[in-house]
């Protein structure tokens, strides 16, 4: 175990703003004390996301979760959601909290998102609606899931938590389906420590969206529906607005650790290598890896173990599969979507952030060819 690294490199790490930038940032608020109830920052924040995504209607939530959660909320809607088991636990929750029905979609095996090709034949008379995910910086394939929706009537809500500053022919991500919702979780390209926002097309959606997150609150005196809160502070709004002036420095950065993964490790037999897709603008949010256990000699599960020993922490992501998840399990079967139970049961993304080391990269694909290489020998 000769190249044990002395510090432990974790799966990812928050981009943080230089301290006196965020402190700079944050002051006036010791002089308004307007912390909450969207108040400057939130606007600011608000319309400088707008401008970068390249859309003026966008609002604003605590989280992600909630951002889903309130993007579904706000059509109404009842009966079936088709969406997709190899995705965080949170939108298949958002989906079930909504007293919607999930109906998995297996995935395409090569970008890991919604396989177009299997939906339609998943649509019923009870279906009403779609939520495709963005995966690891690819996005679904837009252009048939809309043929697909419009065909037969349906909302598509994109789980766009991945997707950050991605954008498809010159288009951003976000700008297809009927809404998008974005996550900016500490962990994400782009955070406000907590946070998320929906992206939507309509007036009349915007109006809704900020009743639901108020607690369902049209003005001062009339409370006409049942919402929640999911407000985002001032202070994390804060975060937003020094993150949003790095973010693409961040995205630059990443994208070199992205193409030095690749040159140090393709041509590793038993090993699949993530890529960017044609006519997309990645952000590099993830460095996804499957490890072919007939091929190495060696599982996925035991590669990770030995990254563990040699303080390299990889991730399951994702793992298990939505519908293999306890509260689900009993209803769903992951052996319905193959290529997700698959891919899930071999996938490992490798440490990504905008302030690891190219050398410290090279050191991880260092150790994953000694450990795989051990494997093959047993």
């Amino acid at each position: 175990m000769k190249n044990r690294l002395e510090k432990p490199i974790y799966v990812t790490r928050p981009s943080m703003p230089d301290y006196e930038e965020y402190m700079e940032q944050i002051k006036p608020l010791w002089d308004s004390h307007a912390l909450t109830n969207m108040a400057e920052y939130h606007g600011r924040l608000e319309r400088e996301l707008g401008r970068y995504l390249q859309t003026e209607k966008l609002s604003l939530m605590t989280n992600g979760h909630m951002a889903l959660e309130m993007a579904l909320q706000s059509l109404g809607l009842s009966g079936e959601v088709i969406t997709t088991p190899f995705t965080f636990i949170s939108t298949t929750h958002a989906i079930v909290r909504n007293n919607l029905t999930p109906v998995f979609c297996d995935i395409d095996g090569r970008d890991f998102t919604m396989d177009a090709a299997k939906l339609e034949a998943l649509i019923s008379k009870r279906t009403c609606a779609i939520v495709p995910v963005h995966v690891y910086g690819r996005i679904c394939n837009v252009e048939k899931i809309e043929e697909i929706a419009k065909r037969h009537g349906l909302k598509v809500i994109y789980d766009a938590a991945h997707a950050f500053g991605v954008t498809y022919k010159g288009k951003p991500a976000v700008s297809y389906g009927d809404m998008s919702t974005l996550s900016f979780h500490a962990t994400k390209v782009f955070h406000t420590v907590e946070g998320g926002a929906v992206v939507y097309r309509d007036d009349e959606t915007g109006s809704e969206l900020y009743s639901l997150k108020n607690f369902g609150i049209r003005s001062e005196e009339c409370t006409d529906g049942v919402g929640a809160n999911a407000k985002m502070d001032e202070l994390r709004a804060a975060m937003g607005l020094c993150n949003l002036r790095n973010v693409e420095a961040d995205i630059a950065r990443r994208k070199i650790l992205f193409e030095t993964y690749l040159e140090r490790l393709e041509g590793t037999a038993g090993l699949t290598l993530p890529f960017v897709q044609k006519d997309v603008k990645s952000n590099y949010a993830y460095f996804p890896v499957l490890f072919d256990e007939e091929v190495l000699g060696i599982g996925r599960d035991d590669v990770y173990e030995e990254l563990k020993k040699r303080n390299i922490y990889a991730r399951k992501y994702f793992y298990p599969l939505a519908s293999d998840a306890e509260c689900y399990r009993n209803v769903y079967s992951s052996s319905a979507t193959p290529v997700a139970k698959r891919v899930a049961e071999s996938v490992l993304t490798l440490p990504m952030y905008a302030d690891l080391e190219r050398q410290e990269v090279v050191l991880i694909c260092e150790n994953i060819r000694e450990i795989i290489g051990q494997g093959g020998k047993k």
